[in-house]
């Protein structure tokens, strides 16, 4: 067991509602993004029941200011097993293109002026 109990192959994640609301979930490093959500949305916690469930799972995870596409794994992601990682979930339909997140551009002076810094939640 790792830390607070957690199975040492198992990475749990405390996912932070835009609300400020957290829950925490287990999962293996071989579980997608896209698994993590669906898994939320169809076992909606019942401390979040006044929250709004979207109609349909549009949630989407941000980890370190950057959202992940679904195919994305925990093990991709180096997650320490048997610790606890945060990150935040929200309901966005569609995500930013790849090659704009977080890129930074250089204008005529040289100096780097970042496209997207941060996620506002």
């Amino acid at each position: 067991m790792g830390s607070r109990g957690i199975p040492a192959d198992k990475v749990n994640l405390r996912l932070i509602l835009v609300s400020g609301r957290t829950k925490e979930f287990l999962f293996s490093h071989s579980s997608s993004a896209a698994d993590i959500t669906e898994h939320v949305y169809s076992n909606w916690p019942t401390e979040w029941s006044d929250e709004k469930l979207p109609e349909t799972n549009i949630l989407r995870l941000i980890y370190q200011g950057r959202f992940l596409h679904g195919n994305v794994t925990l093990g991709a992601l180096q997650l320490p097993a048997g610790k606890t990682t945060v990150m935040h979930l929200v309901a966005r339909e569609n995500l930013p293109e790849p090659n704009n997140q977080g890129q930074l551009k250089k204008d005529k002076s040289g100096e780097a002026s970042c496209s997207l810094c941060c996620v506002l939640l």
